[in-house]
């Protein structure tokens, strides 16, 4: 049974993620228009990180789970690896900036 701490720890951390890729697809819809600086290299990187943030994913619930962790927990340990990407873009993607490449 999830105690209200880890709901509210896990909806925090969710919140937290959606609106951080949220800015990131802005940023890189931008990108595609010109009118924010992004590498050529970005609509390939935005296919590629997916395929290796699942991996990490899919690691890391299965360990929480093997460890008998609850699932706020589970959902918090498969959440980890998408947040670090999300809040890795937003900052990548922020210093680059509006304008032309």
């Amino acid at each position: 049974m999830l105690t209200p701490a880890e709901m509210i720890r896990l909806s925090l951390q969710t919140s937290v993620m959606l609106a951080e890729a949220q800015m990131v697809v802005a940023m890189r819809m931008m990108g595609m228009m010109g009118l924010w600086r992004v590498l050529p290299s970005e609509n390939a990187r935005m296919s590629s990180e997916k395929v290796a943030a699942m991996g990490e994913v899919a690691m890391a619930s299965s360990k929480a789970m093997m460890a008998g962790k609850s699932p706020a927990l589970v959902a918090e340990a498969a959440l980890k690896p998408i947040r670090r990407r999300t809040a890795a873009n937003v900052k990548r993607l922020g210093r680059r900036g509006p304008g032309q490449p």
